[in-house]
């Protein structure tokens, strides 16, 4: 029989829509121990389900790297089920040497962290909670008065300033006087450029006890369970060989497509329409006529990059208001 899971060492990796944390993800998977098994547990606010895709594209099991998706919103939702059942098929498939948890941008990380304290306690060792947070941002109104924005500073053992390169000499010292507002009295504040993060940040771990693991946390609106419902991401395609699922909630919409494995999207066509998108963010991996590639939209910059694989295209979309005409230009790059 296989030993009993104990003391795994896990960092809890969130930050608000866009601010690169799928990025600083897999910068930290290609820096991994060659002879260790990472595993990942990924929540989207989405239906579909994409950043799974993106990361297993990059790396995969005989990397040592082990993914699981909990798409459809905050995955603390319903008593933390959607989580539970998901991290639960991760640990006995993976038995992971480390676990990141990347909640969804518009999660709530101390409800995550209670579950995790809960009945995880002597399974893992919750190590440093990174916050990554785009300084740009902080003179926003949306981003400031948002409260998961704020709950997510709030809890961070350490603050990363993400796209730094991106900075003015001003927002250095915004993200630092916003972390001793709103942050804890012991939080970090650093700085990492193209998602760069040293590895060693992980280990780091505090020798207060968190408050925050046993604060009474509001209540915030949940999503409807998926606990006795096949989740969208898994439902077989219809006959027409794609599927549409839409989600709402803290303030934003969210509309994303499937599509089998046999639709191949011209690429420059592709290209064109992605760059076009008027919204807060967008992931997306396809298959197309020159190969399979992933795509990230955010703060109006839009990235491609190549992958080694994705079993099918998947898109997802997240703006305050969904645009009717995404899905016919969508359509259209489709190949004869």
């Amino acid at each position: 029989m296989a030993a009993p899971l104990q003391n795994i060492p896990t960092n809890i990796i969130t930050g608000f829509l866009g601010v690169g944390k799928t990025t600083a993800i897999m910068h930290l998977l290609q820096h991994k121990p060659a002879d260790q098994r990472w595993a990942v547990l990924v929540n989207e606010f989405g239906e579909i389900g994409v950043d799974g895709g993106l990361l297993q594209g990059r790396h995969n099991k005989e990397s040592g790297v082990y993914v699981r998706e909990v798409p459809g919103g905050c995955m603390c939702c319903a008593a933390g089920l959607p989580m539970q059942v998901a991290l639960n098929q991760l640990l006995i498939l993976a038995r992971p040497d480390r676990l990141l948890i990347e909640p969804t941008g518009l999660g709530h990380p101390k409800e995550v962290l209670q579950v995790l304290s809960g009945i995880y306690r002597d399974v893992l060792d919750v190590q440093q909670i990174l916050t990554l947070v785009d300084a740009r941002h902080l003179s926003d109104h949306r981003y400031t008065s948002h409260d998961t924005f704020n709950q997510q500073i709030a809890i961070a053992d350490c603050v990363i300033g993400s796209k730094s390169e991106l900075y003015q000499p001003e927002d250095r010292d915004r993200l630092q006087r916003y972390v001793q507002d709103h942050g804890r009295t012991s939080a970090q504040v650093l700085f990492a450029s193209n998602g760069q993060l040293d590895r060693s940040i992980l280990n780091r771990k505090e020798d207060a006890q968190r408050d925050s693991g046993r604060e009474h946390t509001p209540h915030h609106p949940h999503h409807e369970s998926h606990e006795s419902a096949v989740l969208v991401a898994d439902e077989p395609l219809p006959a027409c060989g794609y599927l549409k699922a839409e989600n709402s909630g803290e303030g934003y919409c969210s509309v994303g497509w499937r599509f089998a494995a046999d639709r191949v999207f011209r690429r420059e066509c592709l290209f064109a329409f992605l760059s076009g998108i008027d919204a807060d963010r967008m992931k997306a991996c396809f298959r197309t006529d020159k190969g399979v590639f992933g795509y990230n939209l955010a703060s109006s910059s839009l990235t491609e990059m190549k992958l080694q694989y994705c079993d099918e295209s998947r898109i997802e979309i997240i703006s305050p208001a969904i645009d009717d005409n995404w899905e016919d230009q969508l359509l259209q790059c489709l190949a004869d």
